[in-house]
């Protein structure tokens, strides 16, 4: 079974997209949610079969000294800004968690994704909040993935995502997914955002995916600078390599 390939954001108009893959990652669902309407264009422009994935608010899952921050379309008030981030049991948190699934559902999305910084680390106080966060938010009809970053311990990770049904997501130059009966991996290019994927990369990429778990769906997601040209041509090696099968 062959991955879903695409990229994170619109890596050019999105009628010229959606007719070269099949999925894409909404990026900025992150930085501030749109209005409705737009999230429904996104999703009236699409075929049948299309894939949004969209990444979950920032307010959940970082502080608001993050960096990331100065891309909110008006600044968090400054009484609010303790109680956002790190899934603290906040209004704050509560209302952004809203706001992403009320687009996830307009976009009928397949994957909401919560992407954590790397100072979200593995603290009984992060993994209660992380746990009752999930425990509150419940079942979904859509699936959801977590990214951790920084030393997570594997036993934990999986613990987590066996308990609250997340997809373990990776970027599988760097580890190992340790849980999910789908594959979530987004490229970050490696070492830098500029890297540009080799073709020996994305031949071990594939060999990856289809001798690891060749009957596991998963989605493989290019967040790099030269994401559209690298997305394209792992799609064509897939399919080179499925065709000589």
């Amino acid at each position: 079974m062959l991955p879903l390939v695409g990229c994170c954001g619109w890596s050019e108009a999105q009628p010229r997209y959606v007719s070269h893959f099949p999925v894409i990652e909404i990026q900025t669902t992150f930085y501030h949610p749109p209005d409705v309407k737009v999230a429904a264009k996104w999703r009236a422009l699409a075929p049948p079969g299309f894939h949004f994935c969209i990444k979950a608010w920032q307010l959940i899952t970082h502080l608001a000294s993050s960096p990331t921050y100065r891309r909110l379309r008006s600044p968090v008030h400054s009484k609010d800004k303790d109680g956002c981030g790190f899934f603290q049991d906040t209004e704050q948190v509560w209302q952004a968690w809203k706001q992403t699934l009320e687009i996830a559902e307009v976009v009928q999305a397949s994957v909401v994704l919560f992407q954590c910084p790397a100072s979200f680390k593995a603290t009984p106080g992060n993994v209660r909040n992380m746990s009752k966060f999930f425990r509150k938010i419940g079942n979904q009809p859509f699936r959801m993935a977590w990214e951790p970053r920084g030393a997570w311990p594997p036993e934990l990770v999986r613990q987590l995502c066996v308990e609250h049904g997340l997809i373990h997501c990776v970027d599988p130059f760097i580890s190992r997914s340790v849980y999910g009966d789908q594959l979530y991996w987004r490229l970050h290019g490696k070492g830098a955002y500029s890297y540009r994927y080799t073709d020996e990369d994305l031949e071990y990429l594939a060999e990856m995916f289809l001798l690891g778990q060749p009957d596991r769906p998963g989605y493989v997601l290019f967040n790099n600078v030269s994401m559209k040209d690298d997305a394209n041509r792992f799609m064509q090696l897939l399919q080179r390599s499925a065709a000589a099968e």
